[in-house]
């Protein structure tokens, strides 16, 4: 019994000292690329869109969790100067039409086209049932915790469409002014959608937190 207590304690140590080392889950957001395509008729309604959503394996190796979860830590996306068990990015362009009415300059089309990449590992082989049952767990609470991350960026793409539609800048008939005002309105929705991004990190990788658990439960399984 005493064997298997300490078995067990410098099983958790080991673990521990992965997760110190090892990767980490991660976003990574790529920059918006505003770009502005004069459409040839208003559309003064909110587009009727979807993003795209899209993953993007990475291949791994191991026959156990701990193994796998090494691989990861040599594989994984570069996340600075660590690297990522998982991330997700974004490419986003827009379709604007600016057009002026009288004085002012208006914005009556601004149509998103979303691109949402999710990139997760997956083993390059095949798993053992007992380490199969361990990775799907693991991989499911992973892809679940990224796809928080895509629904932060499409609940975005929907505030600025709503907040851009119909926006208004007066003495404005060049519509230069509008595009200072537009820019600046984006940085702060972006702001936000950001900071609640870490916000989520913060609890989700943080001692006890979702990830850590997962974590410890892939490399302490078979």
């Amino acid at each position: 019994m005493a064997g298997a207590l300490k078995a067990a304690a410098a099983a958790v140590r080991f673990a521990r000292n992965i997760i110190r080392r090892g990767p980490r889950v991660t976003k990574v957001f790529l920059s918006c690329v505003l770009a502005t395509v004069f459409a040839s008729a208003p559309v003064v309604a909110l587009a009727d869109w979807q993003a795209v959503e899209e993953v993007r394996p990475y291949s791994i190796s191991g026959t156990t969790g701990a193994e796998l979860y090494e691989s990861i830590g040599a594989r994984g996306p570069e996340a600075g100067a660590s690297r990522a068990i998982a991330h997700t990015t974004f490419k986003l362009t827009w379709t604007r039409k600016y057009e002026p009415q009288g004085n002012a300059c208006v914005i009556i089309t601004n149509r998103p086209k979303l691109i949402i990449t999710y990139t997760l590992p997956k083993p390059s082989a095949a798993l053992a049932p007992a380490v199969r049952s361990s990775w799907d767990a693991f991989i499911t609470g992973v892809y679940a915790h990224e796809r928080v991350h895509g629904d932060t960026i499409k609940a975005m793409v929907w505030e600025i469409e709503a907040m851009s539609i119909g926006l208004t800048v007066a003495d404005d008939p060049d519509c230069k002014k509008i595009r200072i005002e537009l820019t600046r309105r984006l940085g702060e929705i972006s702001m936000r959608q950001r900071q609640s991004g870490r916000d989520f990190d913060k609890i989700e990788l943080g001692d006890g937190g979702n990830i850590q658990q997962l974590i410890l439960k892939l490399v302490n399984g078979p």
